[in-house]
């Protein structure tokens, strides 16, 4: 849990195409690597090889500006800030028109529909995005919002709040449709819609993946990734995304597996998925977690994450790859942290989490590339390991400064969690923990504490007895991999100050 947020000026390498307005385009993408260079005797660890083999190894296209037409559905029940749980099943059309259904649940599993939302308009995907490399702008506009709801209990707590939102005097009865918001009607004013917190801010950014499953066509999936929700509900309307949401899954493609695609793909209005019942799975930290994917944050972050919890103790590891590219293929530094986390606590505020307390008190940073390492030893004092001895691919132990002044990190912190687990279709197991505030603020007081989750973590290890130390790996040379070139001329510097927000496991 690597948990604190900082400010740096940092040197960006951009690509002359990037800052170029780019014609329609496939990128494709091998996966990540993360090419180490070990001593004869080490061999390939598992974590290792699973983030180098992201997302089980399939290959991505993406195409830009996506051709999002289709049904596309949510792959598991959602955790939104607040809490809300709900699944999403949008469908958008060759005219650019698209219908979305949102449903809302009152318990963490989505097994007990609260109400739904459809949600009809026009969209259209523009140009590249600035803000988020690999996604693509697009502008939309709402034309139609419907709410119904499927019990008593949820018609009174809506009726309660469309009260005091936009004074809505009608009785609202469960199973019967509620017009919010409609274009062009005399009541288009009075938007109902607001009383729920609802934006569809999320059309503003878009980005879809082709995984092509090792090589067989016939097993080649597709997902959809929207735009981030703000982690504070006042602020979702206003909000423009520099991240994204949970992906949708393409009903055309999806796994065989995804019983909750199936189920939430025959929905509608009236008739919400009820997903399988569920126990609440006991959380056991236990052992290395790694990314699924290469992730990505608010604040043009992209990485890789690698977490170790020993079993013998409440020491934890975590080691943060980042990237300057949306495949994670091109390394610009690395962090290996290394702390003490409390003993987990059931919280009351978001159904089926676990609360934790954790601590950083040492860490490590490795410069991946060029850019990093001039920007670090640009600084003065010793405020960041020793002045001027930062090498590409030397790992330094920043703990005796006290952090890292460039990177704004302060030893010790303590931030407050939030943690469950899951599974994904194949039965495989999951670890969430808390989404980092969208404005780039710290969870370092009890009530900061998240609501919602990161994207998922995936077990690679079952248990680990015994701290080794951190950043073993880091003692030895890293060299760029896949073929990334040293600053070459097709590459130019820029300066600037960008606000990087590290978002901790």
């Amino acid at each position: 849990m690597f948990l604190w947020c900082y400010t740096a000026a940092v040197l960006v390498l951009l690509s002359a195409g990037w800052c170029e307005r780019l014609p329609p385009r496939l990128v494709s993408s091998s996966p990540a690597r993360l090419e180490k260079s070990f001593s004869r005797h080490s061999r390939l660890h598992q974590c290792q090889y699973m983030l180098k083999h992201l997302q089980d190894g399939d290959q991505i296209t993406v195409h830009m500006p996506p051709d999002i037409a289709g049904h596309w559905v949510s792959d598991s029940c959602e955790v939104r800030s607040g809490p809300e749980f709900l699944t999403r099943s949008y469908h958008f059309y060759n005219n650019h028109t698209f219908q979305a259904l949102q449903f809302y649940y009152r318990d963490n599993h989505c097994t007990e529909p609260s109400y739904t939302l459809l949600i009809q308009g026009s969209v259209h995907p523009r140009q590249a995005s600035w803000v988020v490399r690999g996604g693509t702008e697009a502008d939309f506009q709402l034309s139609l919002v419907l709410l119904v709801s499927h019990s008593p209990a949820a018609a009174e707590a809506l009726q309660v709040k469309l009260e005091q939102s936009c004074g809505l005097v009608k009785r609202l009865d469960p199973g019967l449709s509620y017009e919010l918001w409609a274009d062009g009607t005399k009541h288009s004013s009075r938007d109902c819609a607001r009383g729920l917190d609802f934006s569809m801010q999320e059309l503003q950014l878009l980005r879809m993946e082709r995984l092509h499953r090792h090589g067989d066509p016939a097993t080649n999936a597709e997902e959809l990734f929207l735009g981030d929700v703000h982690t504070e509900r006042a602020q979702r309307r206003l909000h423009k995304p520099s991240g994204y949401q949970p992906p949708l899954q393409s009903v055309k493609t999806y796994d065989a597996s995804c019983v909750t695609c199936q189920i939430v793909s025959e929905a509608d209005l009236y008739n919400p998925p009820v997903l399988p019942s569920q126990n609440e799975r006991p959380l056991r930290l236990y052992g290395n977690w790694v990314s699924r994917r290469c992730e990505v944050r608010p604040g043009v972050l992209f990485l890789t994450r690698h977490f170790v919890f020993y079993e013998d103790s409440n020491i934890w590891e975590g080691h943060y790859y980042h990237f300057s590219d949306p495949v994670c293929r091109h390394p610009t530094f690395s962090i290996s942290a290394k702390g003490h986390y409390s003993q987990g606590v059931p919280s009351t505020a978001v159904m089926g989490g676990t609360e934790f307390t954790f601590t950083v008190t040492h860490m490590k940073v490795t410069p991946m590339d060029m850019a990093t390492a001039s920007i670090l030893n640009v600084f003065s004092g010793d405020k960041c390991g020793k002045q001027g001895s930062w090498k590409l691919g030397v790992q330094q132990d920043v703990t005796p400064t006290l952090g890292c002044a460039a990177l704004g990190i302060r030893l010790p912190h303590t931030e407050y969690e939030l943690f469950r687990m899951g599974r994904d279709s194949a039965g495989r197991s999951l670890l969430f923990n808390g989404q980092r505030p969208t404005n780039g603020s710290s969870p370092d007081q009890p009530h900061k504490r998240a609501t919602s989750y990161q994207p998922p973590l995936i077990r690679c290890i079952s248990s680990q007895k015994g701290s080794t130390g951190i950043g073993k790996e880091g003692d030895h040379h890293f060299r760029l991999g896949n073929g990334y070139k040293t600053l070459d001329q097709h590459l130019i510097f820029v300066i600037m100050l960008v606000e990087l927000v590290f978002w901790s496991i």
